[in-house]
């Protein structure tokens, strides 16, 4: 059993990249009865499918030894923790971003679309990834290329020092929070059984028949009317597309004007 005064005197772990803890596995660590074949890399991307397959809230260091065909114990003969291992899963699935070459001098606007747009696509093809961003200080090496190549392309705008990183926070802000909401609805629909366009139906004819909306769905009538009744995936990109354009116009208006 562990003494409150143990652990008063360890110091809090704030990330698995600052632990010292150099990986393990492969042929040299085989021994003492851990499995062939089973290292941390393996290990994370074990969990980010089991992640991404079942959330959360059904993830456990049990359920992935299990998928793992291993005990437990052999789980953490590579990772101290479950809070480890879902970092390294976080910073994982940001290795799958592509990152645009600051020397192919392509438009910082270009640039800047395609690194809001990864990001959203991430978010959305993982809905587990949103909160652990909050939780974790994201310095792995792959989250670590992104948020530098972010910075690179925002020092290109023209904006003063002082007001790039308002203007990243303002693109990025907004992605993840559109994207965060969009990878929600994508997996209620998934669990509900139905399509996007079926479920974003079902929930406006429902609202709409409940007497206590009538008075804001009336108000909300005519933006609904004005996006038109195409497909919500093709909606939602028009949405996100408009949102970028103005953000990067108010960009080029803060250059304009000096910062």
């Amino acid at each position: 059993m562990v003494r409150a005064a143990d652990r008063a005197e360890r110091p809090a772990r704030t990330s698995v990249w600052l632990a010292g803890r150099a990986p393990r596995g492969g042929a040299a660590h085989r021994g003492g009865g851990q499995p062939s074949g089973l290292d941390r890399d393996r290990i994370t991307e074990v969990t980010v499918r089991l992640l991404d397959a079942e959330g959360m809230a059904k993830f456990s260091m049990r359920r992935l030894a299990a998928e793992l065909n291993v005990t437990a114990m052999s789980v953490y003969w590579y990772v101290d923790t479950k809070d480890d291992l879902l970092e390294l899963a976080l910073d994982a699935v940001f290795g799958e971003l592509e990152l645009p070459d600051p020397g192919s001098g392509e438009d910082w606007r270009d640039q800047l679309r395609a690194l809001a747009g990864g990001y959203r696509a991430l978010l959305v093809r993982h809905p587990w990834v949103s909160p652990l961003i909050g939780t974790f200080l994201n310095i792995g090496p792959h989250s670590t290329a992104f948020t530098l190549r972010v910075q690179e392309v925002v020092r290109r705008t023209g904006l003063p020092p002082h007001g790039q990183m308002g203007a990243l926070s303002a693109v990025f802000q907004f992605v993840y929070g559109f994207g965060t909401i969009e990878g929600h609805f994508v997996q209620r629909c998934a669990s509900a059984g139905m399509s996007q366009d079926e479920y974003y139906r079902q929930a406006m004819s429902t609202i709409g028949e409940q007497p206590q909306f009538a008075e804001h769905f009336e108000h909300s009538a005519d933006l609904l009317e004005a996006r038109g009744g195409d497909p919500v995936e093709e909606l939602r990109e028009r949405d996100f597309k408009f949102a970028m354009e103005t953000l990067i116009a108010g960009i080029e208006a803060m250059v304009a004007r000096g910062g």
